[in-house]
């Protein structure tokens, strides 16, 4: 693979989990009571608990983007 390959296909990669992100936190902020709800019920877990869980997986999520997708595309253009 070129340089040129890798690059894109991390750019493209980047873009795809930003906007897969971007589209579960709006949702999730939209839709807050019902996902903590349906998630409580089938996981016997109290809401407020299911409120953590998924911020604490965004943040998660937010730090393999940057990991895995944004530093090598930004590795690739500073060389």
């Amino acid at each position: 693979m070129t340089q040129e390959t890798l690059s894109a296909f991390f750019g493209w990669l980047t873009v795809l989990h930003i906007g897969l992100f971007t589209l579960s936190a709006v949702l999730l902020m939209l839709m807050r009571d019902w996902v903590a709800g349906l998630h409580a019920r089938i996981f016997g877990l109290a809401p407020a608990d299911v409120s953590l869980t998924v911020y604490r997986w965004l943040g998660t999520y937010k730090i393999v983007i940057f990991a895995t997708a944004l530093g090598p595309w930004l590795a690739l253009q500073l060389i």
